[in-house]
């Protein structure tokens, strides 16, 4: 049974209580529950390069689960305990989702973005306090070798590095060349460096060599990576990974699916929502390419890639889906059942653009990395209100809430405050690594805790969940709450733009005034001008149509899509600094915006003459955020 409604929900979840349908007590039990019952079925497929014809890897359920029994056993041989940690900083890879079901099964695995720098991955190693590492051995056109080598110089916690070859992926001419043009990788670290594939061929892959672990336990680390800037580390335990792989078999797949999952395996999306669910089902999952949908040629080989897997899933986000819409679907595309898209909210026109262009029904849901991933969706088959993201799934208890000097208040219908959500995929009391990061994290209503998502939005009167925007991205203007999503609905219905982020600039006055950077369609044209003044007509509230509005190239964004708004907020940053320091005479300017732990985003001015520090102080003093000097 799936669902079309709230009550189906209620009555699948009155009917099926967690307690008495989990589906197993831990990953590796789930696994080899599917094994047993799907061993020859096609598991899991990844294919280097894009094409629809090019070479590709298939793993069956029984070899799969071989293949992690190995990395697990290796990973305990290097003296991985339950509760140690296995980080992996890969694209993605077939070693990508053996690592990560490995990890888990070993101790806690790690997953963390390549395109993060290198200060940032020895940040998490050292929070995560990392013995193992897996990451690449130094391969043409991509340095995550080399910052992955200089993170572990500042992480003396990480005892072993085990490097992945993507040369094995490799046939004719490039097999030859790659290893004549391989960068030299120079290491200052003092962990050992292995070879992953010749260590992973030493150990068993009939059993583990160890007692899988009897109770629920933490089992992976995942780092947010969004928009607000510092990465956190937050945790995931057993039991909130199998319920979102049981979610996903319960209303969504079965062994006979295919799903096409261009979405990197270091984000709880590809990992929990649909390699798990993979896990659960015994559906079939193909990764193409290692940087996904940002590989080469993907984008322009998606259809025919979708023909050649027999594709009934695709699963998608926000961006993706817009450059796709530039693209003819030129393939046979009538496996596909759904597409789901996550990450960020779907603008209600590129919605109906894409189910218009392709036929493709669309699904959008919603979840976020402090509560393992899945919070609500669309139903598949009842009313999809485009603009929402669905019903809250069976088990997780959604309420919106306003704190109060007196304890949080709920929320009626249609009244905006607070998303808060209790669910077996909230760890209650120890979402952050980091205690400190927990503070005020929670509310308690009744005798449930709920986790607070710092997303505002509503429930209607049907039960769907709307997203209304981020609570840290208001834009405060002069004591008024802006909520930016109004304006990016409205710049994203204008037919040339792509994607819209806004965000406050810096003002004198008001504090922040509303400013807006847009990412043009291939091929179409507009002027800030053109969009200042459809944003006039579009934005109804006078107080947040923008006062600024730029075009970019392309807008900054996450490795799953989201407009990335702390280099928005820096790029404004440096315009307001830059120009109220020059209308003034002083001689200085900003040299570079840097994100601090505490402070938030500070300006970091440099002298281009000779200046007074009173001159800089009267300037700057106008402003709320911070400043320094750069050295």
């Amino acid at each position: 049974m799936t669902f079309r409604n709230r009550q189906d929900i209620l009555d699948i979840q009155a009917a099926e209580p967690w307690e008495n349908v989990q589906p197993a007590k831990t990953v590796y039990e789930l696994l080899s529950k599917t094994a047993a019952k799907h061993g020859d079925r096609p598991a899991v497929s990844y294919q280097l390069f894009s094409g629809p014809t090019d070479p590709a890897e298939t793993l069956t359920w029984s070899q799969f689960k071989g293949k992690v029994t190995q990395a697990a056993n290796l990973f305990r041989k290097l003296g991985v305990q339950e509760g140690d940690s296995v980080a992996y900083v890969l694209p993605n890879a077939m070693e990508s989702a053996t690592v990560l079901m490995g990890g888990a099964v070993a101790g806690i695995v790690n997953p963390i973005n390549p395109l993060l720098d290198a200060e940032q991955i020895g940040s998490i190693l050292r929070e995560t306090n990392a013995k193992v590492v897996v990451t690449l051995r130094a391969f043409p056109k991509t340095d995550v070798a080399q910052k992955v080598a200089k993170a572990v110089e500042l992480a003396p916690n990480v005892q072993t590095v085990l490097e992945v070859d993507l040369h094995r992926y490799l046939t004719g001419l490039k097999k030859f060349i790659v290893p004549l043009i391989r960068p030299k990788l120079e290491i200052r670290h003092k962990a050992r460096v292995l070879s992953w594939s010749a260590e992973v061929a030493k150990q068993r892959a009939d059993a583990l060599d160890f007692p899988d672990a009897t109770e629920d336990r933490v089992a992976a680390y995942f780092h947010t990576g969004g928009t607000t800037g510092m990465p956190k580390v937050a945790q995931h335990t057993y039991s909130g990974m199998i319920y979102n792989g049981w979610i996903g078999h319960r209303l969504l797949f079965t062994e006979k699916d295919v799903v096409i999952c261009p979405l990197p395996l270091f984000h709880v999306f590809a990992c929990h929502v649909i390699l798990m669910a993979m896990v659960a089902s015994g559906a079939h999952v193909v990764f193409p390419t290692p940087q996904g949908y940002r590989g080469e040629g993907v984008f322009d080989n998606f259809w025919k890639l979708v023909e050649r897997w027999g594709v009934t899933f695709i699963i998608t986000v926000p961006t993706a889906m817009s450059a796709l819409m530039q693209r003819k679907v030129d393939a046979d595309v009538s496996t596909v059942k759904t597409a789901f898209s996550g990450s960020s909210p779907l603008p209600v026109e590129l919605f109906k653009r894409f189910e218009k262009e392709t036929g493709v029904t669309v699904v959008e849901g919603y979840g976020l990395t402090e509560a393992t991933c899945l919070v609500s969706c669309n139903p598949v088959e009842g009313e999809k209100k485009i603009g929402s993201v669905g019903i809250p799934f069976m088990h997780t208890d959604v309420k919106i809430l306003i704190g109060n000097g007196d304890g949080p208040r709920e929320c009626g219908i249609d009244e905006v405050g607070e998303i808060c959500v209790s669910s077996p995929g909230v760890y209650a009391g120890r979402t952050y690594t980091e205690t400190e990061k927990n503070k005020d994290l929670y509310y308690t209503v009744g005798n449930r805790t709920y986790l607070r998502t710092g997303d505002l939005g509503r429930v209607d009167g049907d039960g769907y969940l709307w997203i209304t925007g981020r609570a840290k991205d208001l834009i405060i203007r002069g004591g008024h709450n802006i909520d930016p999503a109004e304006i990016e609905e409205a710049l994203a219905g204008h037919p040339a733009v792509a994607m819209a982020g806004a965000i406050g600039q810096p003002d004198a006055f008001a504090g922040e005034l509303p400013c807006a950077y847009v990412e043009l369609v291939a091929g179409a044209s507009a002027t800030p001008e053109e969009l200042v003044k459809h944003c006039e007509s579009h934005v109804h509230e006078r107080a947040a149509r923008p006062k600024h509005v730029e075009i970019l190239t392309e807008l900054p964004k996450t490795a799953v899509g989201k407009v990335f708004k702390p280099d928005l907020r820096k790029r404004a940053i440096t315009r307001i600094y830059d120009a109220a320091l020059a209308d003034a005479g002083v001689a200085a300017r900003v040299a570079e915006v840097v994100e601090d732990k505490r402070r938030g985003l500070v300006a970091r001015l440099e002298k281009t003459g000779e200046v007074e520090e009173r001159e800089v102080i009267a300037v700057m003093g106008n402003y709320t955020r911070p400043w320094e000097w750069a050295e």
